[in-house]
């Protein structure tokens, strides 16, 4: 079981904080009139990701965390929907979302075997 005090040694929540500032220097480009739409949604769902990391590494137990990676997981995905949204409304060009693509990609990743690794304990 990962303890609360560890979680910000854990490789998933320094990537996810990385994605995270990414996303807030992505939106920051987007016109105001998606202050309330795409901007609140991706940056809610990148802080998701490592929120719900944190909260499920200080749970009591692996099961716990499981759910809680599961969460982010999901976010993951919802964050990637609306990355490449922004590529189809011409906010952005693909070259631009690519460093959060490829983040997203690698915790998406992460995310996978450390639940695998959680459920076999």
């Amino acid at each position: 079981m990962i303890m609360e005090s560890n979680y910000k040694n854990l490789k998933i929540w320094q990537e996810g904080m990385i994605l995270s500032a990414e996303v807030y220097r992505l939106t920051k480009k987007l016109p105001s009139t998606e202050s309330f739409g795409l901007v609140s949604q991706m940056r809610r769902a990148s802080v998701s990701i490592v929120s719900n990391i944190a909260e499920g590494a200080g749970r009591n137990s692996n099961a716990q965390f499981v759910h809680f990676l599961s969460i982010a997981q999901g976010s993951a995905f919802e964050l990637e929907t609306q990355l490449l949204l922004l590529v189809k409304l011409e906010f952005v060009t693909e070259e631009e979302i690519t460093h959060a693509l490829k983040l997203l990609d690698y915790i998406q990743k992460m995310n996978f075997r450390l639940r695998e690794s959680l459920s076999k304990k």
